[in-house]
């Protein structure tokens, strides 16, 4: 290939765009007149990418939310393919959204464009018959963890692991002062970060919790602070009835960088306060149909990503009824207390950071130049 590739994406959510977004920085450094269409966000955007539809319509949890919008899903999808079809990228990536991108790549995949899903679905924790469709979809699978591709080639299909993307962009020592003066957060304080999630339904059932966990947590020289996606702040602010809790749009990696600990909602985040090497307090709660059709199907007993890559119980995990504010607030409490403890988790998640940084972009644009032959 003489030209830089041409890629169709799509990345859904806050943190499918950020993935997106440090992906592209990568690939841009490789070929700078790299062109990218399809699903996306801000993140990506701030990369050249040309936005067709807002990452924000795939922004839906579990099986109540995409039955709700499942008609306006498949249009975006049958339009968007038809789409790729016509312009034939050199390559389409979908960035983890699997339910909307498997189906999407196994059609592009049989018009004859190369596909890469970029994030293996967790199959070693819940779902593993998922690897079927996985095989179906994609051409090749940019592992973030270093277990996966093993998994992925015992069932025939391409797999690298090219380590996180994150744990290449956040430092190894977090710049804690300087992100206190930026939030105007006094030094001498302890500093909580509440992380509820970037979805409406995160925080319709998470925020409540994080929120009266540090109503119960509040004390002279205890200070709190929520980042919120700038959209849902409308949602947020209602719920805070008078508490005194600081609300951020974005920066939820100035609030952890800040922060002494932190509140998390399971997903991206929680790896994210890991990389920071913040002690934290998992939590997770979704619709009761969500959750009814979930129990059970777990493959092992840590839902939080530092518990899954540690094989322990790193840090508290309270799902669903066990996610209320005063266990928050107990579990906050202990680990504030115990300095030993907090110091532990320190060097393993120095240890954690020190295995997911891989130098992700060279390796990612690597295996999908060696797909595409350019």
């Amino acid at each position: 290939m003489q030209t830089a590739p041409r890629l169709g994406m799509v990345a859904g959510e806050a943190s499918g765009d950020l993935l997106a977004g440090l992906l592209l920085q990568g690939l841009r450094a490789r070929w700078p007149e790299l062109s990218s269409q399809g699903i996306g966000g801000p993140k990506m955007m701030a990369q050249g990418f040309e936005t067709w539809w807002p990452h924000s319509k795939l922004s839906i949890f579990g099986y109540v939310d995409a039955l709700l919008n499942i008609r306006e899903l498949l249009a975006i999808r049958k339009q968007l393919g038809t789409r790729l079809i016509s312009s034939r990228p050199d390559v389409f990536i979908g960035v983890d959204a699997p339910d909307f991108n498997f189906g999407l790549e196994t059609r592009l995949r049989e018009a004859g464009i190369k596909t890469v899903h970029f994030v293996c679905p967790s199959i070693w924790a819940w779902r593993p018959e998922r690897v079927v469709k996985i095989k179906a979809a994609a051409d090749h699978v940019l592992c973030l963890f270093p277990f996966e591709p093993e998994i992925l080639h015992q069932a025939g299909i391409g797999a690298t692991y090219v380590g996180h993307p994150l744990a290449d962009a956040i430092p190894m020592e977090a710049p804690r002062a300087a992100a206190r003066e930026a939030l105007k957060l006094p030094e001498g304080d302890t500093v909580i970060a509440l992380l509820p999630g970037s979805r409406k339904s995160e925080i319709k059932y998470i925020a409540p919790a994080l929120i009266g966990a540090a109503r119960l947590l509040a004390r002279p020289g205890r200070r709190f602070v929520m980042p919120v996606v700038p959209g849902l702040r409308g949602l947020v602010e209602p719920l805070i009835q008078g508490a005194d809790i600081q609300l951020v749009d974005g920066q939820s990696h100035a609030a952890l960088a800040a922060c002494d600990l932190t509140l998390v909602a399971s997903g991206t985040a929680t790896l994210e306060a890991a990389l920071f090497k913040r002690p934290m307090v998992i939590a997770y709660r979704m619709n009761a149909l969500n959750w009814w059709r979930m129990k059970g199907r777990g493959l092992q007993p840590w839902v939080g990503l530092p518990n899954i890559l540690a094989r322990e119980f790193l840090v508290p995990e309270l799902i669903q009824d066990a996610c209320t504010p005063e266990r928050l607030a107990r579990e906050a409490e202990t680990l504030l207390a115990d300095a030993p403890r907090r110091a532990v988790l320190h060097d393993r998640f120095v240890q954690l950071h020190e295995l997911l940084r891989q130098d992700t972009a060279q390796r990612a644009s690597d295996a999908i130049a060696s797909l595409i032959g350019a």
